[in-house]
């Protein structure tokens, strides 16, 4: 299992949850909206900060970004 791929999920689920764009969650953690869409298909290897900022943005913990979704694939 990737987990850039599990974060990029759990990233995107949290947001479309939230009902937020790319762009106005780009906003809230202060991230590019290109690096928010690179997270979210797995392209980017987030550091620790980063990861808490998108957490804190969400509304969540770092812990729940990096939990298996259950639809990850080894």
């Amino acid at each position: 299992m990737d987990i850039r791929v599990v974060i990029g999920r759990n990233v995107r689920r949290f947001r479309v949850a939230k009902g937020l764009t790319q762009e106005e969650l780009s906003a809230l953690c202060d991230f590019d909206q290109r690096y928010i869409s690179q997270v979210e298909t797995g392209q980017r290897n987030l550091t620790v900060l980063s990861l808490y900022e998108l957490a804190q943005a969400l509304g969540t913990t770092p812990v729940a970004l990096i939990t298996p979704d259950g639809e990850a694939t080894d």
